[in-house]
Order: structure tokens, then sequence, then C-alpha cells
């Protein structure tokens, strides 16, 4: 089972969600998607709490708004059962696909493919804020998450995203080659017609013994 919950620390909301046990823990470190963020109480144990970011890229998981992480902090803490006794924690957080799980790990346990990448990201926490939490708590709900399904839907949505892309940017490209095929046409065009006609050997003789006859006349 799978806990969600809504932040309305931004807006629009977000989606925070953490597993139930060490167990859903295992599955939500496979199939965390691309945009998750993951939070820890920091050498403690503690739930896997994760943030969704949007996958316009409006939130950057390295500049995450103060209030969306102080409800992410204060959601770990809360479901810490040492971590939730004690007062000025550290909260750590990473992209989620920075966790590394290889086969002599316990269930649940996690280290970190670049640990440059949550050395610098920790939020403090002075102690429990029950309002943060209790607002969170009201609009958590909990359901059955069928992963291999979700990671399916994703990855037909983002291949339908990456095909409209391109063939708007293949679009973009033939407008703009057929633009520059028009100027070139019309700058060649333009050309021809302001030149100055050029008048051959024979005309210039005729014109000279014109302008002597006119002289004589």
């Amino acid at each position: 089972m799978v806990l969600f919950f809504t932040s309305t620390a931004v807006n629009p909301p977000i989606t925070i969600y953490m597993g139930r046990d060490k167990v859903e823990n295992e599955d939500l470190i496979k199939y965390a998607h691309p945009t998750d963020v993951w939070f820890h109480v920091d050498k403690l144990s503690s739930a896997h709490v994760y943030v969704r970011l949007p996958e316009d890229g409006s939130i950057a998981w390295d500049a995450l708004p103060e209030a969306l992480l102080a409800d992410c902090a204060q959601l770990v803490k809360a479901n810490s059962i040492e971590g939730n006794k004690k007062d000025n924690l550290t909260i750590i957080y990473t992209p989620a696909d920075n966790l590394k799980k290889t086969g002599d790990m316990a269930v649940g346990q996690v280290s970190f493919h670049n640990d440059k990448r949550v050395g610098s990201c920790f939020f403090h926490v002075e102690t429990r804020e029950n309002p943060i939490v209790n607002r969170l708590n009201k609009t958590k709900s909990e359901r059955v998450v069928d992963h291999e399904q979700e990671r399916v839907d994703r990855l037909k949505r983002e291949g339908a995203a990456r095909r409209a892309a391109a063939s708007e940017k293949k679009k973009t490209d033939l407008e703009l080659a057929r633009a520059r095929e028009a100027e070139k046409a019309a700058r060649s065009y333009d050309t021809l017609f302001n030149q100055e006609p050029e008048e051959d050997e024979e005309g210039t003789r005729n014109k000279s013994v014109r302008e002597l006859e006119e002289d004589f006349m």
C-alpha cells in the first residue's frame, strides 16, 4: 500500500507519497519517477517520502520552495519512530534516480550513485510542527498501486510527448526553410529588375553619332 498526501505549500498543489512499510519502499525505490525527489531522516530510520515534481520542469529538485521542503521534512520526521521524539533533525533529499540499490543491501536500505547530490541538499527541522503534519494528514489517502502498469503508462506519455515535440520542431523547421527560400527568391527578383540596362558597344557608337549630328544642326 502507498500513502498519498497533498501539499498546498505550492500552487498548484503537489503530491507527496510514501510506502506503508519497508517492503513497499523497495517498490518505490525501483519504480520512482524521474521527477520524484526522495526524503529521509539523516542517520536514523524513517519513512521514505517522495515528492512528485511537475513534468514540465517548473520546479527544480535543487531549488524546492522552502514551504514545500518544510512539508516533506515534517512528514518524514512524523513517520520516524526515533526521529519523531527528537528535535534538531537533519532531513536529506536527492533525486529518486540517484538512489542506488544493490543485492547485498537490507530491505528498504539504499545508497547513492552520487554522494554530492545529497551532501549539499538537506533541511534542518528544529521541532515537530503539528499544524503542518495535521494539514497533510487530512489529505491522506491509501491505495494499492500497480507500479509496473504506472511505469508503462508513464513511458507511453513520455514517448507521445517526445513525438509531438519532434513533429512540432519538424513543422517549425519546414516553415523557417520555406520563409528563407521565399526571402531569397524575393531578393533575386528585386536584383533582377533593379539593374541598370547595359548598352552594347554598337549602341554606344550610335549614340555618339547622334550626339555629333545634333551638335551640327
